[in-house]
């Protein structure tokens, strides 16, 4: 009698069996059938070449991996909940954007924009004017642009204005910002000589007046709004720069880093240099990003002199950093809530700010309560972040969290869930901070909470 063998690209399921399986038909229903019947032939290829190479039975499976596949082409950006207490959460995509902000996004991307033309003329226009009148009546300058990032904004006014000619700077200012990138390697990118002058805490108006010479463009002043740097320190007013300046001919530019428009001080914070103060103070150039203490989308924004900003406008490099549509209207409306007067209550950063610690301790027990025995509400410091007022925080509350199963999974567990929820662990505690959560999100963090301390508890 003679031995069967079996063949195992006979125990591989069809395309149609695959997608009969009713996991697989609700992918079906949500990403199309070309789509996912191309991943299941694929999966099916990759088990018919093991099969070949290996001279092996068909592994079990076929379902799962072709789940995973399309679980791995999702997109990976997603929107997540800030529990931490950071208001500006660098990785979480620092500054979360006002409703008007959104909807300009949706009404100038949902079809066509006049983004560089001009309607009342009928032909080509520049894309730097949506943002132009607006800048100058919030900031006092006579012009200004807006580009894709700070470090893009100050890299574009060197190059603009200081090309092949010496920039001074303090040696305290050579700061380090985002992604490891330095001051003194952007200065360098542009064509631009840096020359240092006075020491890590203490500079004065003479040493940067010892060191101009026939080739000095610029002073640059960079604010140190990610460190701080106590003691025996000094550094010049800008005033004072900026009188040295016009006395030798030199243009003074201000990289204030966050760029503030409201008053910090007004919030329990410490003094933040606002945009409008350098304008005053006499800076031709004045730089700052657009979703930090702005409150609005990623940008790097420089007003100043018309001929100044008219320079930066007209470089080539201009083009490599401009801004896109989206974020034009973003930062348009944003900017308008300042210029309306109420960014403390419309733009979420400065709302987040100014929230009352008795409104944030009130939500933090609805969550701590619904949790039971397991849960406290705990005094507790939330941050501005962003590389925003370093060392200062809101005094706030948290509903901390003594996990069963220790902090790290628990945590864990909070970023499974959908949407994301992201908490901060201290003192083998998870602590969610109200703060930073918009109060729609609130039932669903309340949810997610007993939801795994239940099944925690059954599991013991």
């Amino acid at each position: 009698m003679t031995e069967t063998t079996s063949n195992p690209y006979r125990d591989l399921p069809s395309v149609d069996r695959v997608l009969a399986d009713p996991r697989v038909a609700a992918l079906v229903l949500e990403r199309g059938h070309a789509p996912v019947a191309g991943l299941a032939r694929e999966v099916l290829d990759s088990y018919r070449a093991s099969i070949a190479a290996s001279e092996a039975s068909a592994a079990p499976g076929v379902i799962e991996a072709v789940l995973a596949r399309a679980e791995a082409l999702r997109p990976s950006l997603r929107s997540v909940v800030n529990a931490t207490g950071v208001i500006i959460h660098t990785n979480l995509g620092r500054a979360p954007l006002a409703r008007a902000a959104i909807e300009a996004i949706i009404q100038v991307s949902a079809g066509y924009s006049n983004l560089e033309f001009d309607l009342e003329a009928g032909e080509r226009g520049t894309r730097f004017g949506h943002l132009d009148r607006t800048l100058c009546h919030i900031s006092g300058a006579d012009a200004g642009i807006a580009v894709n990032n700070n470090a893009s904004a100050l890299l574009l006014a060197l190059a603009a204005l200081c090309r092949d000619r010496e920039v001074i700077i303090s040696r305290g200012q050579l700061v380090e910002i985002g992604g490891g990138f330095r001051i003194p390697d952007v200065l360098r990118q542009s064509g631009a000589t840096l020359v240092e002058v006075g020491t890590t805490n203490r500079t004065y108006v003479r040493d940067y007046a010892e060191a101009i010479t026939d080739r000095t463009a610029a002073i640059l002043r960079v604010h140190s709004s990610n460190f701080r740097v106590v003691g025996f320190t000094e550094q010049p007013t800008l005033a004072g720069l900026a009188s040295l300046a016009r006395e030798r001919g030199l243009l003074l530019l201000d990289d204030l880093g966050s760029g503030a428009l409201l008053d910090t001080r007004a919030y329990g914070l410490a003094a933040e240099p606002l945009v409008q103060d350098s304008v005053r103070a006499g800076a031709d150039v004045v730089l700052f990003s657009g979703d930090k203490l702005l409150g609005g989308p990623q940008a790097g924004i420089a007003v100043g002199s018309a001929e100044a900003i008219g320079a930066m406008r007209r470089h080539p490099l201009a083009r490599a950093v401009r801004i896109d549509k989206a974020s034009i209207a973003a930062l348009a409306a944003t900017l308008d809530h300042y210029a309306k007067g109420d960014a403390e209550r419309e733009v979420p950063v400065w709302r987040m700010i100014a929230l009352p610690a008795p409104v944030i301790e009130a939500r933090a027990r609805r969550w701590a309560e619904a949790c039971g025995a397991r849960a406290s509400v705990e005094a507790c410091e939330s941050t501005v972040g962003g590389g925003s007022l370093p060392g200062e925080s809101l005094p706030s509350f948290g509903c901390a969290i003594d996990a069963p199963e220790g902090a790290d999974a628990f945590a864990a567990a909070l970023r499974a869930a959908s949407p994301p929820i992201v908490a901060r662990i201290h003192e083998g505690r998870v602590w969610l901070d109200p703060r930073t959560v918009a109060p729609e999100a609130d039932a669903h963090v309340q949810d997610t909470l007993t939801s795994l301390l239940s099944e925690a508890g059954r599991g013991r």
